[in-house]
């Protein structure tokens, strides 16, 4: 059995990948690469405080829409038939609404890709625990806790130095510790920032008429992007792009306020929204973030270290399993003579992720601004596009295909 390791017990810690950061693509990545044969350290923060324990009642407030290369990843890792399925939910259609009194739409669903499912929404607690419980039955992997201070690189190797002196020796370090990387800022890797001026206002709801499977998009204009994605029986997850003044209106007044507020748009399929748990309302901040490299000597980014998206499309989670497999698969395909953390090695990993990556910042940077600019002849060409593009089966089937990571 995998048991964590005390930095001060063991003041050196040698692996072949150092993986910084404690979040779900962090462990998907030191479970796939120990399953592959390598020697991993898991270096995670420090212990938080428990939560209260009705922060753990009910639903999470954020959830992930995972697509095939998730579920693909996640199988093939024996994590996903540990999930507790009766809190997971497949997606069967997606359907998009435009805005304005002429709103155009798009619908996808299960039967025209050709799918089982379009993708599959399950809570973050949920996924972290299935992850949690493989990890400690994992060979080849050391989770350790402790804040790192310093990393130093050199031909063979790199060193990270925790702040009670603790050394973490290894080949290549993995940097998956957020938005806000430590690993990415030691490497002094530029960064194009931008904010949307907008927060995702998050929570669940019961809805009184079934989804029946279906995804929901509104592109309003002004009041920004509300999507409602299906939870396991009457119940469906929020998130709500919202302008900051918006948002702020949104976080100021109750959940059952923003319920109220959601039957415009969703009364006619959904019926009247109950707040599932009126306390727990959630946002965070929406930027675009695009580090000028995937990759440093003997560092590799992955998730949201590496990249930064705007939720509409629900990609963000998906870019960061996709990095993981991809690094998965090049360092073991790599020659013998080359180590985990060789510059050849990890130059094909940048240009494996390159263009998936771009495309998808493209595409949810693209929407964002065509959608946020609130003028009539470019509402009515938006919404034009809509209904055109809901009509060319062959195009259509190509982006959800792309979409859903087959």
């Amino acid at each position: 059995m995998n048991k964590p390791t005390s930095p001060a017990a063991l003041r050196v810690i040698e692996s072949e990948i150092c993986i910084v950061g404690n979040g779900a693509i962090a462990k998907t990545a030191a479970l796939g690469l120990a399953q592959a044969g390598l020697s991993v350290t898991l270096l995670g923060p420090p212990a938080s405080p428990p939560r209260p324990a009705d922060a753990d009642a009910g639903w999470d407030a954020r959830v992930y829409a995972l697509n095939h290369t998730a579920h693909n990843l996640l199988s093939s890792l024996k994590v996903w038939d540990a999930l507790d399925h009766g809190r997971v939910a497949p997606v069967d259609a997606m359907i998009v609404h435009g805005d304005g009194p002429h709103a155009g739409g798009l619908a996808f669903d299960a039967y025209g890709a050709r799918a089982g499912t379009l993708a599959w929404i399950l809570e973050d607690r949920n996924l972290n625990q299935a992850l949690d419980a493989a990890l400690r039955f994992a060979q080849n992997v050391t989770m350790t806790t402790g804040r790192a201070i310093g990393l130093v690189r050199d031909a063979d190797s790199a060193t990270v130095t925790l702040d009670d002196g603790a050394r973490i020796k290894a080949g290549l370090v993995v940097g998956a510790d957020g938005a806000q990387s430590w690993v990415r800022g030691q490497c002094d890797i530029g960064l194009d920032y931008r904010s949307y001026a907008q927060r995702a206002v998050v929570a669940n709801f019961a809805c009184e008429k079934p989804h029946h499977g279906a995804a929901y998009q509104w592109f309003t204009g002004t009041e920004g992007i509300v999507a409602l994605l299906p939870l396991p029986g009457n119940q469906v997850s929020l998130v709500w792009s919202a302008p900051e003044q918006l948002a702020d209106t949104l976080r100021a007044g109750s959940a059952q306020q923003i319920a109220e507020r959601l039957a415009v748009f969703a009364h006619e399929k959904l019926g009247a929204l109950t707040p599932l748990q009126p306390e727990l309302v959630r946002d965070f901040p929406l930027r675009l973030m695009r580090p000028h490299a995937m990759t440093s000597p003997r560092v590799a980014l992955i998730g949201d270290a590496a990249h930064v998206v705007h939720p509409l499309a629900g990609h963000g989670m998906n870019l960061g399993f996709a990095d993981v497999a991809q690094l998965m698969k090049i360092l073991s395909e790599r020659e013998p003579q080359r180590g985990v953390g060789d510059a050849r090695v990890l130059a094909r990993y940048e240009r494996a992720r390159k263009e998936d990556v771009l495309l998808m910042q493209l595409t949810t940077d693209g929407l964002a601004r065509l959608f946020e600019v609130d003028v009539e002849p470019l509402r009515a060409v938006r919404n034009l596009g809509l209904n055109l593009l809901d009509k060319l089966p062959v195009l259509k089937r190509r982006l959800i295909s792309h979409a859903m990571g087959k």
